[in-house]
């Protein structure tokens, strides 16, 4: 008998967990990524701003599968999908066959129309990305400390982040912390503080998907740490050395995106009707209409849970989902898929953190544990988690970020040989 040839795109957090529960099943399963490597994405702030490198928060997607037989890994782009000849179409002209189809490709940055401001204010979604703003933020500080014209400088030490939701928030955080704690001891002429966080929001309020009293606490905690706050400003214009807010221009030569997601052109792909930011309009079973034999999962699809509410795409629905749609393959039957909220975490920096989980709603330091624990105990592998959960605590004794590299870019002259 022919086994069934499960393909899954997209090594993420639903991808991956669609693969897993697919390990002891009669299947044969391809999972086909762009990159080699599976990404905590909730922790790239902390590569972007040097409190982390990118090794200790990805794992080679081979080595995560090594010992389930009946999985291959193939690195690629996907071009496209044939859905009645059951073909994944890779750009280098390479065709993977399907019986069942797993969609799971995430999600970009999106600026509302302006991709034009992609240049100046990057985002992070990928560890190039992260490197690259941390490159940004610290050449920022070696410029400053050069520097001998004080508005020139003051723009360097300036930093603005767009967007307030959990990854706006942390990484402001984190910044503050950078420019104001870790890196003034290293530098002769940059005290902490010399140097301007903006975190800059649309809506009224920080973190708007959290309950409003810890939405503000949120926000007091983060104006603790020295962040200036400006809710209920869109963004008019980023140029190379400035943002302009509500008419307001500020001087600044780092800016990070953390504004707004679009999904992947896989709606494109499957000609499948999409909503505005380009998630697949899924079925309850999370599969395609129109077809029994595909599926879309994590930010990918577009769900609403029983009250009527999109689901979020962070990484609890997107393992949820691959978990369920193996366990549909591998019974061969629908069923409805419902989320199991386990709530929503954000940190603020040092022993800061906001905690909810509907009825149990926490801040301050003990929010701060508990957000550390969850995190390492998701990461992926043994010696990630011994290694982040080593570093946090290094960092938070003594202040010191150790993967201060300024890396990619022009390569200058090597002065040290």
């Amino acid at each position: 008998m022919t086994r069934e040839r499960v393909v899954i795109v997209g090594a993420g957090f639903g991808g991956l967990a669609a693969a897993r529960g697919l390990a002891r099943a009669p299947v044969d399963v391809t999972l086909i990524d762009r990159c080699n490597h599976h990404l905590f994405q909730p922790l790239l702030y902390q590569v972007a701003t040097a409190g982390l490198s990118p090794a200790e928060i990805a794992a080679p997607i081979r080595s995560i599968l090594r010992d389930q037989k009946n999985a291959r890994v193939v690195l690629g782009n996907v071009a496209g999908i044939d859905r009645d000849a059951r073909q994944v179409r890779l750009e280098d002209a390479t065709v993977v066959p399907y019986d069942r189809l797993v969609v799971a490709t995430g999600a970009r940055h999106s600026y509302f129309g302006r991709d034009d401001w992609a240049r100046f204010a990057p985002g992070i979604k990928t560890i190039d990305d992260a490197t690259a703003v941390r490159r940004k933020v610290l050449l920022a500080l070696e410029h400053a400390e050069t520097e001998t014209d004080p508005a020139r400088r003051q723009a360097f030490l300036t930093f603005v982040v767009i967007g307030a939701g959990p990854t706006g928030v942390e990484m402001a955080g984190a910044i503050a912390e950078l420019a104001r704690r870790s890196v003034s001891r290293d530098f002769r002429s940059i005290t902490p503080h010399c140097s301007r966080v903006y975190l800059v929001e649309a809506a009224e309020r920080v973190l708007g998907a959290f309950p409003e009293q810890l939405s503000q606490k949120a926000r007091a905690a983060i104006e603790q740490l020295g962040v200036t706050v400006l809710t209920g400003n869109p963004v008019e214009a980023i140029a190379e050395d400035h943002i302009r807010v509500a008419g307001r221009e500020i001087p600044t030569h780092a800016v990070i995106w953390a504004a707004g997601v679009q999904a992947s052109p896989a709606a494109r792909w499957l000609d499948a009707e999409a909503d505005r930011s380009g998630r697949i309009l899924v079925r309850r079973d999370l599969g395609v209409p129109g077809t029994s034999r595909i599926y879309a999962i994590g930010d990918t699809a577009a769900l609403a849970d029983e009250h009527g509410r999109c689901l979020p795409g962070v990484a609890p629905v997107a393992k949820q989902q691959g978990k369920h749609v193996a366990r549909q393959i591998i019974e061969r039957r629908s069923i409805p898929f419902r989320y199991r909220d386990w709530g929503n975490l954000a940190t603020i920096g040092r022993h800061r953190a906001v905690i909810d989980m509907g009825r149990l709603r926490l801040s301050g330091a003990l929010a701060w544990l508990l957000w550390c624990t969850a995190h390492i105990f998701f990461l992926v592998g043994f010696r990630n988690r011994l290694s982040v959960g080593a570093c946090w605590l290094w960092n938070y004794l003594t202040f010191h970020r150790g993967a201060r590299l300024i890396t990619g870019g022009p390569t200058p002259t090597n002065q040290g040989e």
